[in-house]
């Protein structure tokens, strides 16, 4: 079982801020709090520490400033309010982490962009390169266009999807409680803060509790979260964002809010996910050369070990990979479509920019996203 200790180690966040926080209950953006929130967060990137913020507040903020006291039903007054608090929001985290010397960047994300494997492969790229650039991403929903995110979207869930997306070792969910209780705190005053449990221990459901009038989720949607952020084996924490220096704390091994452990390491849970991944789009035939690198050396799949290519995919699909024999070898999630593919095939990946006129990656299946199914 996870303890403290594990949070000391991490080096790659995911942070998500709600918006009762960050609006401070609906009285318009906490610029006190959020610019102590960032300098929490610039100390920890100093220290090396990656750092993808997910924030809400957008919509929160758009009814600040067209002075709306309640949130509106309307869809097209909801996208409006979020159109108004976005340029809100990112001003202000700009002006922050500028401070402190650090590059934000503005990511708008729906969950459509993240189940979709060509977009997903093409967010998590622009993520990770921004990571390597020493740029602090700042991700929320894309509000303004997708209505079905302003109906029933959180953030809690999208901050474990970019969780999934960039292989974080800890999705931290800052929140207006100190953690989260056997029972609601609000309405309970012998409620026990809930120190660490496993994100699927089955009990969390009975004991999470609804969101607030601002915020769209509540202590269920973190639970939900958690369990999703576990699929690529990270762990979450529930902290209060209120608590003096939380995000530091924390980090220092402090035994502040709740820990969901995953209970499984990163690189094993993402490989299980794609060994079970029963639809398949497409059949790599490899050469003997290519076969004994994937099984003896565990390197990624290049263009030049495959020979030919069976199937209609597409970048991100899932696809198998077989010997000259037609034994299965491995099964992988595919950098490039078909007829992409066909034309690289047997070429080394020098000449991809050459023949396709554009490279997006050296390898046909990335280490990462490919896993050994026989022998």
């Amino acid at each position: 079982m996870a303890d403290r200790s594990s949070v000391t180690t991490t080096q790659r966040w995911v942070v998500k801020i709600g918006s009762s926080l960050l609006t401070n209950d609906g009285r318009g953006l906490d610029v006190r709090a959020i610019n102590d929130w960032v300098a929490q967060m610039a100390e920890l990137r100093h220290a090396g520490v990656e750092i993808v913020l997910v924030s809400s507040g957008a919509v929160a903020a758009g009814l600040t400033r067209l002075g709306w006291t309640r949130r509106p039903t309307a869809v097209h007054q909801l996208q409006a309010a979020a159109a108004v608090g976005q340029m809100v929001l990112v001003q202000t985290y700009e002006s922050a982490f500028q401070q402190y010397g650090l590059h934000t960047a503005q990511v708008l994300l729906d969950h459509d962009d993240l189940s979709s494997r060509q977009r997903y492969l093409n967010a998590r790229s622009t993520l990770r390169t921004l990571l390597d650039l020493g740029v602090l991403p700042v991700v929320n929903e894309n509000d303004t266009v997708v209505t079905d995110e302003i109906r029933f979207g959180d953030n809690d869930t999208l901050g474990a999807l970019v969780a999934n997306l960039i292989e974080a070792d800890l999705l931290v969910i800052l929140t207006d409680q100190s953690g989260m209780y056997d029972s609601d705190p609000r309405s309970n005053p012998d409620a026990k803060l809930l120190p660490e449990l496993s994100a699927d221990d089955p009990t969390l459901e009975a004991m999470a509790g609804g969101g607030g009038a601002l915020g769209r989720g509540g202590m269920l949607t973190k639970v939900r979260a958690a369990r999703v952020a576990a699929r690529s084996g990270a762990d979450t924490l529930i902290l209060g964002g209120r608590t003096e220096r939380a995000l530091l704390r924390a980090r220092a091994g402090e035994p502040l809010g709740t820990l969901l452990h995953a209970g499984q390491e990163p690189q094993a849970a993402r490989k299980r996910w794609i060994a079970g991944q029963l639809q398949t789009r497409g059949t790599l035939v490899l050469d003997e050369g290519a076969v004994r690198v994937l099984r003896e050396k565990g390197r990624s799949l290049l263009p030049v070990g495959v020979k030919s290519i069976r199937g209609a995919f597409t970048r991100g699909d899932m696809v198998v990979c077989v010997g000259p024999d037609g034994t299965e070898i491995a099964r992988g999630l595919v950098n490039y479509s078909a007829d992409e593919a066909r034309k690289i095939l047997g070429r080394p990946s020098g000449d991809i920019l050459a023949l396709l006129g554009y490279k997006d990656d050296d390898e046909l299946i990335h280490r990462d996203n490919l896993v050994l199914t026989e022998g």
